[in-house]
């Protein structure tokens, strides 16, 4: 049965409580002063707890933060004769879930208790399955290939794994860099901490300092409670942040704080958290290239970037190539209950000579996409549709256009330049975008969608190449 506990010096308040909510199916305790109440929620906590702001023996406000301090999942709804801003205000600030003014309904009452319950119940499923995930043992990453290329970041692994030493791992998208972290945290001494990670590209700005850091109860409109930010999360073990080069400029002083203090400042809070935490980052951008666009500090890749790992694209290292389609078959054949496939020659080839722009996340997705469809039991070319497409890839007059114009002009043009790829593509980026803008008539998240790339990302690439919202 769910309990309540009702603090109020009014026995006639206390009565008409007790019955009105036992009548609801709730066990009704009560206590006339503060001393008696605080007494009882040691015994035995309540869930929920109506309060009197004003009492005989305690303030209202104290008696919030004695109960709260025992039990911090209680939830209080505070009971007051003056409904006034100060009161509301004092009384949130305090801890408080809710207040109400007397005289007041007992409908009323009852939904607020229904209310509060169903807060306490979320709550304590949350804990409860955080507990769970931190309890869980990181399973071991596995890792595919044994060509040079894949070999070099195997040893890198282990030459940094034993130490807390910061890593910027960089590559394509695709390429593996949560595994490659994943391994790194496995193989160290903080294995048995929790691997907390965070995409910086995933989430909205407004939203990050409050993800990375925490927020008391308060901080805004919304926050009802305490939350804890990625890096308390990770305490005592590993934090992985995605996509770093994506973390808006405001936000990096903070960051660089962070590591620099080895505590946090959550969102509203007025002490330091420490924390101990090993801060593996990754980046699929040219971090120097945003430091000379004044879009990242130089100071905090300088402090990220101590040690640096690049992974090589899947067209560099073809010769693992059979061995992952291999394990991504024997791997979905089981999640998926698929029946069992074979990959022929014939069709390994053509995988082969694919360029897999998406690297091993493309192989991997369309390894998956080819046993939930294929009716045979081999896999053959036309289970993949890229490679339909990259068969008549030679025969694409835009890509020919293109290839003309570099072979003709650019080339020749800037034949003493160090920087042709970056100019190159910012010539070809610029035109494309305006295009899928014109298309989808200014509507950024369209255009986003278009392109296949962050809303964030296609806003910085506007500001960046100087274009005109219409």
């Amino acid at each position: 049965m769910k309990r309540i506990l009702v603090i109020d010096d009014d026995s006639n308040l206390r009565w008409v409580f007790q019955k009105s909510l036992e009548h609801a199916s709730y066990e009704v305790d009560t206590a006339a002063n503060g001393k008696e109440g605080m007494e009882l929620q040691r015994r035995h906590p309540y869930p929920l707890i109506f309060l009197d702001i004003r009492l005989p023996d305690y303030s209202g406000l104290q008696v919030i933060q004695d109960l709260r301090s025992a039990s911090p999942s209680t939830r209080i709804i505070v009971m007051t004769a003056q409904d006034t801003m100060q009161n509301a205000i004092e009384a949130m600030r305090a801890g408080a879930f809710d207040y109400i003014a007397k005289p007041f309904d007992l409908d009323e009452i009852e939904v607020l208790a229904t209310k509060a319950f169903e807060n306490w119940r979320l709550v304590e499923e949350v804990q409860e399955l955080r507990s769970k995930l931190s309890e869980k043992k990181e399973e071991m990453p596995i890792l595919i290939g044994k060509s040079p290329a894949i070999k070099t970041v195997f040893k890198m692994i282990g030459k940094v794994a034993a130490s807390d030493i910061t890593v910027l791992i960089e590559g394509e998208s695709g390429t593996g860099k949560e595994l490659v972290a994943r391994a790194i945290h496995y193989y160290s001494s903080r294995k048995e901490g929790p691997f907390v990670a965070i995409n910086m590209a995933a989430i909205p700005n407004n939203l990050l300092e409050s993800e990375l850091f925490g927020h008391e109860r308060g901080a805004f409109t919304g926050a009802i409670q305490r939350k804890e930010g990625r890096f308390e999360q990770a305490s005592g073990g590993t934090l992985f942040l995605d996509e770093i080069g994506e973390m808006p400029f405001e936000l990096q002083g903070k960051l660089l704080r962070a590591l620099e203090q080895k505590c946090v400042e959550p969102l509203g809070g007025e002490a330091s958290i420490p924390v101990d935490v090993r801060v593996i980052s990754a980046t699929n951008a040219d971090l120097e290239q945003l430091i000379q666009k004044n879009r990242f500090r130089s100071d905090l890749f300088y402090r990220l970037n101590v040690i640096s790992m690049k992974l090589p694209p899947l067209r560099e290292r073809k010769e693992d190539l059979p061995e992952l389609v291999r394990f991504f078959i024997e791997k979905y054949q089981k999640e998926l209950g698929a029946s069992p496939k074979e990959i022929p020659s014939e069709a390994m080839d053509p995988l082969l000579e694919y360029p897999w722009p998406g690297n091993i996340r493309e192989l991997e997705n369309a390894i998956k996409r080819a046993l939930i469809l294929s009716t045979d039991s081999q896999l053959t070319v036309q289970d993949f549709p890229q490679l339909k497409k990259a068969s008549t890839s030679g025969e694409n007059r835009f890509e020919n256009q293109i290839r003309e114009e570099i072979e003709n002009r650019l080339c020749a043009e800037w034949n003493n330049k160090e920087n042709l790829y970056r100019e190159a593509v910012e010539q070809i980026e610029r035109p494309l975008i305006e295009a899928v803008l014109k298309k989808t008539h200014g509507n950024q998240l369209k255009a986003a969608r278009l392109l296949g790339i962050n809303r964030n990302t296609l806003r910085k690439k506007i500001e960046e190449l100087r274009l005109k919202e219409e």
